[in-house]
């Protein structure tokens, strides 16, 4: 294995839309392919045709274009070990199917679902396996002869691997280290449905990862329990000195309580499971995204990349390249990862933080548009920089700090009641004739008058600024009083007061 280049896949079904953890598996195997100068390939398992979703397969390609994940070859990437796309692969699998079958480590059964839920009604925890399968309809115990007629007559059938008892598989495990289990307790799998003439996802993904010369196969913990059988099909099949390491990841976890991360935990706690909002054409449904909800995708990645994986130093904040060079596989957790949903809003606002007020204004400039401001480009950047260290998102943005573009018509009842003193409307009247009176309208000539007027008067400053903020907010929030008139410039900030003085 050692000698041989880095492969790694992630091949999802198009069933729905991708699932977080399956960004985090995904995201592990590109971090895995990069950190050994490696190839990540793109492969999508459709061989279940019943659950197939029209527009999921292009989902998953969007999210990961968002998400900054690149792969090397694959289903729209191209390559030399195609077709990607197991649907495609139909001839290649019976090669195998034919090859097992051959070799006597499969055979053929006709075994209808009601005959095979009939037989598990009779028997508690029945198991089609080497102490069963002499009771039932399959080419072992039909014969030759009697298995030819059958399929001559277009009897659906399937394939199923024999396993035989009395063997111990090792499963090697990059995280879980060696994995030991009886093949006393294991099935005998489906393989290959005659119906639609394609492999379960057993048998073609043991091909797939042979013919696409994949060296390390990451995948979800909920796998681990077909490890087993993947490696005895390598050996089947003749492939052992090509089998790939594994390593099983940890389950996500709901936040609260026991048990795996649902899409209902989302709805329940305000938080999406999907990288992209998803509508569902059977049902119409709409499922909230990261995207949508105003995650930036470095943020997303980097939450992600340490749900279950710990990099062993204190630094949280990574870029991919970054997260490429100190990740390693074996220092996954073997326990399930709590998907603590805050800490991604607050690795949101991180990234937002690290970003410049002209990046940030230029993503929140079409929501003042919508809103119907004019201002100059340069104006909502000015705003930006002084609002942008208060919120998670940039579409919070605009309730922070809609006060700038929109003169207040009505004053917040508590703030009026706290800081609207009997005094104030006098106080007011007077700060406004002295602003009138500046020229220099810079927050450092406003600050130098105002702070020595209030010297003068034996006012309170707090007071003095409280009410001021009042008239030109309309509620007790905002950043330096200064940088609001500054901004405002005289003419609005004065028209403000006047409005205030009046009404309060």
């Amino acid at each position: 294995m050692t000698d041989r280049r880095v492969r790694v896949r992630f091949a999802p079904s198009p069933t729905g839309p991708l699932h977080i953890g399956g960004v985090r598996t995904a995201l592990y195997n590109y971090l895995f392919a990069r950190q050994h100068g490696g190839d990540l390939v793109f492969r999508i398992e459709d061989t279940d045709s019943a659950r197939f979703v029209p527009g999921a397969e292009e989902y998953i390609l969007e999210s990961f274009r968002w998400l900054g994940i690149q792969f090397d070859e694959g289903v729209s990437f191209g390559g030399d070990k195609g077709p990607y796309r197991q649907s495609e692969r139909r001839d290649i699998y019976k090669q195998y199917v034919r090859q097992l079958l051959d070799t006597g480590k499969a055979y053929i059964a006709f075994d209808t679902p009601e005959e095979l839920s009939a037989r598990r009604e009779q028997q508690d925890n029945f198991q089609y396996d080497a102490s069963t399968r002499m009771q039932m309809r399959n080419s072992l115990t039909l014969g030759p002869a009697e298995t030819e007629r059958l399929i001559s007559q277009g009897a659906q059938y399937t394939v199923r691997f024999r396993i035989d008892p009395g063997r111990e598989v090792h499963v090697k495990d990059l995280i879980r280290g060696l994995v030991v289990v009886r093949t006393d307790i294991m099935d005998d799998k489906v393989l290959y449905k005659s119906a639609d003439e394609l492999p379960t996802y057993h048998l073609a993904n043991i091909v797939d990862d042979h013919l696409m010369e994949i060296t390390h196969v990451i995948r979800g913990e909920e796998w681990l329990p077909s490890a087993p059988l993947h490696v005895l099909l390598y050996e089947a099949l003749g492939w052992q000195d090509t089998m790939p390491q594994f390593a099983h990841l940890p389950l996500l976890l709901k936040p609260d309580g026991k048990g795996k991360l649902s899409k209902r935990d989302g709805d329940r706690l305000g938080f999406p499971v999907f990288p992209l909002e998803w509508h569902d054409p059977k049902s119409g449904a709409v499922s909230s995204g990261y995207r949508e909800q105003g995650y930036f995708p470095e943020a997303v990645v980097n939450f992600l990349a340490l749900l279950g994986w710990n990099p062993g130093t204190e630094q949280e904040m990574f870029s991919l390249d970054e997260l490429a060079q100190a990740f390693d596989i074996q220092k996954c957790s073997k326990s399930g990862a709590k998907f603590a949903f805050e800490k991604g809003i607050w690795f949101n606002h991180e990234y937002l933080l690290r970003k410049s007020a002209h990046e940030i204004s230029t993503l929140f400039e079409p929501l003042c548009r919508q809103h119907g401001v004019t201002e100059p480009a340069a104006r909502i950047e000015q705003v930006v920089a002084m609002m942008k260290d208060r919120v998670n998102f940039v579409h919070e943005l605009w309730p922070l700090c809609s006060f700038f573009f929109e003169a207040p018509t009505q004053y917040d009842e508590k703030t009026v009641r706290k800081r609207w003193k009997d005094d104030s409307p006098q106080v007011m009247t007077e700060l406004a004739e002295l602003l009138r009176e500046l020229d220099d309208f810079s927050i450092a000539s406003q600050e130098q008058a105002v702070e020595r007027w209030i010297e003068q008067k034996g006012y309170k400053l707090g007071n003095v600024m409280n009410a001021w903020r009042l008239c030109l907010v309309g509620e007790g929030k905002g950043p330096g009083m200064f940088d609001i008139s500054a901004w405002l410039g005289k003419e609005e900030t004065l028209r403000r007061m006047a409005r205030a003085i009046e009404n309060l």
